[in-house]
């Protein structure tokens, strides 16, 4: 009987658990995801590996460097959309690779044509190839330009708050400030700027670059990040398609974390897990 009823309970917890995650939807640009892993497709091996570990992870949201990734632009070559259909997932050109603001806005205007008018981006202006920080005057500059055009700017920038607020007040959909440089792997290296980064701006924020493993992943979410975006941490992973899968959990288990709200911390403070009081003596 006892059995049961732990069975019983742990069932009960599991569903309600299951229940809120389906409810708790990321709402970006007027339309909701479950999933609030976003993934890249560069780095992989081949296509096959490019799909298998997209549909490990769950992500809705897949980014593409249009750059580097042929979706209709090179007739004669292989095209990412054979695989990742528009109808299947949103994709979310970006501008890897541009260092400047016309380069940028170029690029996404091409990115539009080739996707029949689709107007989710996901901006990005480097700095240097070095360090692939971003250059903030450049992109608060494309921003705006590509604001006023009618596209809806999920925006790569630095973790600095005034930076974020200004590309919220232009009207980007979503601030993705990075954790750390992106492929480096560090982690979440500035945990109070991003904190202060959620405080002051009213769109999702989305982590974006320096990822390496499933447990930064977790951390982001428990801090209250609405999603996280990567794309080495996976592709560089020895079995992609098996990290595709940590990541998904780590996100999802990290976001039911937050909602769930963790116990104080106690500086030098021990508390007993069972009761004190009524003790048999």
């Amino acid at each position: 009987m006892a059995t049961d009823l732990k069975l019983l309970s742990q069932s009960v917890a599991v569903n309600h658990g299951t229940h809120l995650m389906n409810k708790d939807t990321l709402l970006i640009a007027g339309k909701s995801y479950h999933s609030r892993l976003l993934i890249g497709t560069g780095k992989y091996k081949d296509f096959t590996e490019t799909q298998a570990a997209v549909e490990a992870s769950g992500a809705e949201i897949i980014t593409i460097a249009i750059r580097r990734s042929n979706i209709g632009q090179n007739p004669n070559e292989p095209n990412l959309l054979d695989i990742l259909s528009p109808s299947k997932y949103t994709l979310l050109p970006n501008t890897a690779g541009c260092y400047s603001a016309d380069d940028a806005v170029r690029t996404l205007r091409l990115a539009r044509e080739l996707l029949d008018g689709h107007s989710l981006v996901k901006l990005e202006v480097l700095g240097d190839p070095q360090s692939l920080y971003p250059n903030v005057v450049e992109t608060l500059a494309a921003a705006k330009t590509l604001v006023a055009d009618g596209f809806q700017v999920m925006v790569y920038t630095s973790d600095d708050p005034i930076i974020a607020k200004q590309l919220e007040d232009i009207g980007c959909v979503a601030i993705m400030p990075l954790a750390s440089l992106i492929g480096s792997g560090m982690g979440i290296l500035n945990p109070w700027n991003l904190q202060l980064i959620m405080d002051r701006v009213q769109v999702p924020v989305i982590v974006d670059a320096g990822v390496g493993t499933a447990s930064d992943a977790a951390i982001a979410m428990e801090l209250g990040c609405h999603g996280v975006l990567m794309n080495t941490a996976i592709a560089a992973a020895q079995q992609p398609v098996l990290m595709a899968s940590a990541m998904k959990q780590a996100v999802e288990a990290g976001r039911m974390a937050f909602l769930a709200g963790r116990m104080p911390k106690k500086l030098y403070s021990a508390s007993p897990s069972s009761p004190t009081s009524g003790l048999i003596s």
